[in-house]
């Protein structure tokens, strides 16, 4: 289970520090790919299997289903760690992402957010986030 934010910065070669205590779960090999609102989504190899699996049932025949697994794949890349625990984050997922110099990553239950530093402070200050709107939402989903 990842919890947790952590600030690092990414260089201009396009390469992040993967925060210490998420590596041994993320595993040497895991996928990034775009996220929901506009983050980055990093399962390790075994969550992104069962993702995968998810997606693979949707069907066909719907194209909200079709547009929904083509936002994942198309944009889901393999990365591996190098030496000082960094990725190679690719030039298309640093512009969906907005990646530009301070990075936020977020451990969220069985996955890792990446998001721009100010792209999340603007999101986690939200009135919604932190309002009623969240209660309900949980309540809703009988949390």
């Amino acid at each position: 289970m990842f919890l947790g934010q952590y600030q690092h910065s990414i260089d201009a070669k396009g390469r992040l520090i993967v925060p210490a205590k998420f590596r041994d779960d993320l595993g040497e090999r895991f996928v990034v790919t775009k996220g929901l609102d506009n983050c980055l989504f990093a399962y390790p190899q075994e969550e992104w299997k069962v993702f995968e699996e998810k997606l693979k049932q949707l069907p066909l025949t719907n194209p909200g289903a079709r547009k929904f697994v083509r936002f994942f794949f198309a944009g889901a890349v393999e990365c591996e760690l190098d030496n000082q625990g960094r990725i190679m984050v690719p030039p298309h997922l640093r512009e969906y992402a907005g990646l530009k110099k301070d990075i936020v990553s977020i451990g969220v239950n069985n996955r890792i957010e990446i998001w721009n530093k100010d792209s999340w402070n603007e999101y986690s200050d939200e009135e919604d986030y932190i309002s009623n709107e969240l209660a309900f939402e949980m309540e809703n989903l009988g949390i």
